[in-house]
């Protein structure tokens, strides 16, 4: 499935929610109109297409590397199985997409940004041989274009949000450690029958800073804001989707927006077919704390004293972040819907707040 080409099509008739297409060569150039663009999406919904960003040849072995290792018998994947920070092989059922427990049916492969450039030498995992293989012709090429393309778009948010020149790409250094991984995620098909109100992967925000996205069939869906109704993203050949997660909106103060998305199976004559994904996800180094830069930015200052209610100040590190919402999402930590409330992001920040500093202890005990 990750190669084929001859799938059907999305649905011309499926209702989808439109997104802003920001061309990265323009970004990269320093175009202010395309800036304009860029920031746009990422105060109003959090989601836009990136065009020419230059990554086909990279998606491509990526998406082979996925179909490669998900081939592997499943006692072999589970010698690689995921750590608590979120690296290695999950397998489906691993985790819980609701309060009431229910279990996952998705197949990931998480891998270290830390890892892939330290090859051979090993900073978190083992990962199975047929990952090794594909380190440096596969991995270490598709890590290198993604942090070039997410750090361009910092940048340019940088400038937007009044930041000095550079100041969010310093809290994501390539060689600092992060819980920056590559992924690939298989989707199997759904029995007829299948309810929309049944969500593969839960409604989430993404916990670091950018998601750099890749997919060939539908399934991928978003809340937009003052709505209640879950619409589709339509995959565009050559253009990757790109939001915003977490980190940027607790850096920002809010300005930023990390917007509620889930997956479900896709639409019409996809619906039978196994759906691969993959993304680079762009998270701070370990040690950031999670507040906001109001320090360095008016703009953000002043948003910050618009919003006295949230706390704009975490009191925790991206790592500690990345991992609490990762823990509880666990279905061997899951107690209930205290332990649920505990995974989210800033969709929800003063109850997560509250459940993730009553639950943490309770889990860890």
């Amino acid at each position: 499935m990750p190669g084929r080409t001859n799938f059907p099509p999305f649905p011309e008739d499926m209702e989808t929610h439109p997104l802003v297409v920001v061309d990265y060569q323009l970004i990269k150039a320093g175009d202010k109109e395309e800036a304009e663009k860029l920031w746009t999406a990422a105060t109003q919904l959090g989601f836009w297409y990136l065009k020419n960003h230059g990554a086909d040849e990279e998606v491509d072995g990526m998406f082979d590397l996925g179909l490669e290792t998900m081939a592997l018998s499943e006692a072999e994947k589970m010698k690689y199985a995921e750590t608590d920070e979120g690296v290695g092989y999950k397998a489906a059922g691993a985790c819980v997409i609701d309060e009431k427990g229910t279990l996952d049916v998705i197949e990931m492969l998480n891998i270290a940004k830390d890892d892939i450039l330290a090859y051979p030498e090993k900073v978190y995992a083992e990962y199975p041989r047929t990952v090794n293989a594909r380190m440096e012709k596969t991995l270490q090429p598709f890590v290198r274009k993604s942090v070039e393309v997410s750090h361009a778009l910092l940048d340019a948010l940088s400038v937007k949000l009044g930041l000095p020149k550079g100041a969010l790409s310093q809290r994501h250094k390539l060689e600092e450690n992060s819980t920056c991984n590559a992924r690939v995620i298989k989707t199997p098909p759904q029995p007829e029958g299948w309810s929309e109100e049944k969500a593969l992967m839960a409604a989430h925000t993404d916990y670091g800073s950018l998601t750099f996205l890749h997919n060939r069939l539908g399934g991928l869906q978003v809340l937009a804001p003052g709505t209640s109704k879950w619409q589709y993203i339509r995959p565009l050949p050559g253009h990757a989707i790109c939001n915003v997660g977490d980190s940027l909106v607790l850096l920002s103060g809010g300005i930023l927006r990390s917007n509620l998305h889930r997956v479900v199976p896709p639409p019409g004559e996809q619906f039978p077919l196994e759906r691969w994904s993959l993304g680079y996800f762009m998270r701070p180094g370990d040690n950031v704390p999670l507040r906001a830069l109001v320090e360095d930015s008016p703009m953000i200052a002043e948003a910050v004293a618009k919003t006295p209610e949230k706390n704009w100040d975490t009191g925790v590190t991206s790592k500690e972040w990345a991992v609490r919402r990762i823990m509880f999402i666990r279905a061997k930590n899951f107690k209930g819907k205290e332990t649920w409330m505990a995974s989210g992001g800033t969709e929800d920040y003063k109850s997560i707040e509250r459940a993730a500093g009553k639950v943490v202890d309770e889990v860890k005990a």
